[in-house]
């Protein structure tokens, strides 16, 4: 699905991030590799269909907005969601309802058997309702994934959300379900949009420990997530015993990146799209859906990062150097300077005071998740 994204490149969420990751993994080999199969993007979600995930008036009314989106300026606009976050354009109902189909297909693709893993680099919207858009997207397609999951049978889903903004919408959707867990490593909201993801967030009245979250500080770097995946996140994803895992795999809290006060380094992303591979593998037979997500600094971190997620899903090995193709690919598209190496980076200046605050802060917060989360204190 790589030409879907949102329309505006003068926007966070210029649809060059996927094309160029996409782009990437193509050039990388990893797309032409055998028992790996590339599927266009569909048309998008039929109404009745988004009916059944997304609140119909909702629906009807991101139809509206789409044909003419000054209407999105008024007041009667917000109670959907449409705030200045979301640049109306016509197509947009179009091109959120496709993401959302290619999210369905990807689920229930891994969910019937006819596939171990799968992604949509274009996807990761996780900030919607049912009945309300949020952050850059209108349908939460992450939400999509783990609807389709559960139609093909499988009854326990876990959804890990590594996006630096905290995946409110998909833990919002699920927020009673004791069927899905959410696991949300993000910045914490006393810092950064949406305000939520506090570590007393644990679920509805029927469904608590169903989510859990931790509030990273700012400043948190490679060894923070390293700390939390190994404390909270695996662990988590252990005890819930899934049967199919989703993950929104957003790289917006690299340290260049104009949209969060986090500071991870390249080096940090294939230890991480390991890690989610490992525990798919214990915990639920290989099974995967996976979608892009946040990542605002479209010619450095998102394509590479979500090129190396696409080879480890899919087994292949990476070259050692930069393709030259691409390369050229991405100054076309208005990179200048694009890196020349998987890992390159130009990571923030070491900072010893900076380092032992931090330190100390993700170890209160790890702290504050464990004793606040009913799964990981039983």
């Amino acid at each position: 699905a790589d030409d879907l994204g949102m329309a505006y490149a003068d926007h966070p969420a210029d649809r060059r991030r996927h094309q160029l990751a996409v782009a990437l993994a193509r050039s990388a080999g990893v797309l032409d590799s055998p028992g790996v199969e590339v599927i266009s993007a569909p048309g998008p979600m039929d109404d009745e269909q988004l009916g059944t995930m997304f609140a119909p008036a909702f629906v009807h009314a991101m139809r509206t907005y789409s044909r003419t989106p000054q209407l999105a300026a008024s007041p009667e606009a917000r109670q959907w969601g449409l705030t200045g976050d979301i640049h109306p354009y016509p197509l947009m109902h179009h091109d959120s309802a496709r993401t959302a189909q290619v999210a369905w297909d990807a689920g229930r693709a891994v969910g019937e058997g006819r596939a171990l893993r799968a992604i949509s680099p274009a996807g990761g919207t996780h900030h919607g309702l049912a009945n309300k858009a949020g952050g850059f997207g209108l349908y939460n397609d992450t939400a999509v994934a783990i609807h389709a999951l559960k139609t093909c049978g499988l009854e326990r889903v876990a959804y890990v959300d590594l996006d630096t903004h905290h995946g409110d919408g998909t833990q919002g959707m699920f927020w009673n379900d004791p069927h899905v867990l959410t696991v949300s490593v993000h910045e914490s909201g006393k810092f950064l949009f949406p305000g939520t993801g506090f570590a007393f967030e644990v679920g509805g009245p029927d469904a608590i420990g169903s989510a859990v979250n931790v509030a990273m500080p700012p400043d948190s770097g490679d060894d923070a997530y390293r700390r939390v995946m190994a404390e909270v996140v695996i662990p988590a994803v252990r005890t819930f015993r899934p049967d199919a895992i989703v993950t929104q795999n957003g790289v917006d809290h690299h340290h260049a990146d104009p949209l969060s006060h986090l500071l991870t380094t390249m080096p940090l992303y294939p230890e991480l799209w390991r890690q989610l591979r490992e525990v798919a593998d214990e915990c639920c037979d290989g099974r995967w859906v996976a979608l892009a997500g946040g990542g605002y600094d479209p010619c450095n971190a998102p394509p590479r990062a979500w090129a190396m997620l696409m080879a480890e899903m899919t087994g292949v090995p990476l070259p050692e150097q930069m393709p030259d193709d691409w390369l050229a690919t991405a100054t076309g598209a208005g990179c200048d300077a694009p890196a020349s190496g998987w890992l390159e980076d130009h990571p923030p200046a070491a900072d010893a005071e900076r380092d032992a605050r931090v330190a100390r802060e993700v170890g209160e917060a790890i702290s504050t998740t464990l004793l606040a989360s009913p799964l990981l204190r039983g």
